[in-house]
C-alpha cells in the first residue's frame, strides 16, 4: 500500500513539473495563419516541406496556409490582420521600413531569388534595350518577380513605366499569358520558367536562380523567400516564432539530403504542372537557390538595401536600420537544437 500510495505521489510530481518545462517553451500562439503568394513554386518549397512532413504539428503548431498570387498580396494579407505571418521575400521588409512599417524576417528559405525573365521567342530581343514597351507578367504587381524586373530595367537605363506590367499568377495563368501572346516577356519562379525555357517559349535573359547568376544580376547575394512576421509579433510571441523556424530548419536540413524521388513523393500532385520530368529538370536549375541552413547572411541584406534604393525613391539608406528587419536569433537556436 506504501509503495503504491508513494508511486502515486512521485507521478504526481512528475505530471505537476512536466507542463511547466513543456509550457516554458510552448508557442504561445499555437494556432496561426501563413500568407504566401504561389505556394506551389520552388520559391517557397522549403514551406511546402515542412507542411507536409509534418514539421509545424511536431513544433505544436496548427497552421493554416493561405496561397495568393504573388507575394504582394500575401503581404497585404498579413498588414490587414488576416494573416499572422508572411512567407515571402526579404526585400519587402526594407520597402515596408521605409513606410514606417517595421516586419522582421526571421528564417531564410532562399539564398538567391531564383527568378528568371525570358523573352518570348516570337518577339524581337537583342539587347536590354529591347524590352522598352513590352508588356511583362509578373506574378503579382509589388510582388519580388516585378521587383527583379524593375532593377534589370533600372541597371539597363530604363525605368519601370518604360513597360507595361501584368498580373498573371505563378502557374498555369503564367504559361497561358506568354503561349497566347498576351504578355511579351515574364518574370517568373520555377518550375514555369523551366517549362517555358525548355519548350522553347521563351528566352531567358536574366537569370538568378543560381548565386552565380544572381551575382551577376545584383552584383552580390541576395537572400530571398524568408518567413517574416511584424515586428510586435516576434516581440510578443517568440516561443511561436521558434517553433516555426524550428519546423523550416528542418525542412531545410531534409531537402540538403533528399533526392528527386522523394520531393516527387512529398508535394502535391498539382504542383507538378502534369509533367514530372520537367518538375524535377526544375527542380535541378534552382536547387542551387536553396538555403541549406536558413541563416540570413548580413551582406546579402546590404545588397537588397542597394537595389531597392536603385529604383525606388522611397528607400533611403541612411535611414533605413537594417538590423529591423531581419534575426538569426531564432534560426541559430534551431540549428543548435538539430544538431
Amino acid at each position: 500500500m506504501r509503495r503504491r500510495i508513494l508511486t502515486a505521489a512521485l507521478g504526481g510530481i512528475v505530471a505537476a513539473v512536466l507542463p511547466l518545462a513543456a509550457g516554458a517553451q510552448a508557442p504561445e500562439k499555437p494556432k496561426l495563419t501563413i500568407a504566401v503568394g504561389g505556394k506551389a513554386a520552388f520559391y517557397y518549397l522549403p514551406l511546402t516541406i515542412a507542411e507536409q512532413r509534418g514539421y509545424f504539428k511536431e513544433e505544436g503548431l496548427d497552421v493554416e496556409i493561405v496561397d495568393f498570387a504573388g507575394g504582394s498580396a500575401a503581404l497585404r494579407a498579413v498588414v490587414g490582420g488576416s494573416a499572422d505571418v508572411v512567407s515571402g521575400a526579404y526585400e519587402h521588409t526594407i520597402n515596408l521600413q521605409a513606410n514606417k512599417q517595421y516586419f522582421k524576417a526571421f528564417v531564410l528559405q532562399g539564398r538567391a531569388p531564383a527568378i528568371s525573365l525570358g523573352v518570348s521567342t516570337k518577339a524581337k530581343y537583342q539587347s536590354p534595350a529591347d524590352l522598352k514597351g513590352m508588356k511583362i507578367g509578373v506574378s503579382a504587381p509589388g510582388s519580388s518577380t516585378n521587383m527583379m524586373v524593375t532593377y534589370f530595367l533600372t541597371k539597363h537605363g530604363m525605368k519601370a513605366s518604360d513597360v507595361s506590367f501584368i498580373g498573371v499568377g505563378t502557374g498555369n495563368a503564367a504559361l497561358a499569358a506568354i503561349r497566347s501572346g498576351q504578355i511579351d516577356a515574364l518574370s517568373n519562379v520555377d518550375p514555369v520558367m523551366t517549362m517555358l525555357e525548355q519548350k522553347g517559349d521563351v528566352k531567358i535573359v536574366a537569370d538568378t536562380r543560381t548565386l552565380k547568376g544572381t551575382e551577376q544580376v545584383f552584383g552580390g547575394p541576395m537572400p530571398a523567400g524568408c518567413l517574416y512576421a511584424p515586428e510586435d509579433f516576434v516581440k510578443k510571441y517568440p516561443n511561436t516564432v521558434q517553433a516555426l523556424t524550428n519546423a523550416m530548419v528542418k525542412a531545410l536540413k531534409w531537402l540538403q539530403q533528399a533526392g528527386p524521388s522523394d520531393i516527387i513523393k512529398t508535394v502535391p500532385e498539382a504542383y507538378l504542372l502534369g509533367d514530372r520530368a520537367l518538375y524535377l529538370a526544375s527542380y535541378n536549375n534552382v536547387k542551387d537557390a536553396v538555403s541549406p541552413d536558413g541563416i540570413i547572411p548580413d551582406v546579402g541584406a546590404k545588397t537588397t538595401l542597394k537595389a531597392m534604393a536603385s529604383f525606388n525613391p522611397k528607400v533611403k539608406p541612411d535611414q533605413i536600420d537594417l538590423s529591423r528587419t531581419y534575426t538569426n536569433e531564432f534560426t541559430r537556436k534551431a540549428l543548435a537544437k538539430l544538431k
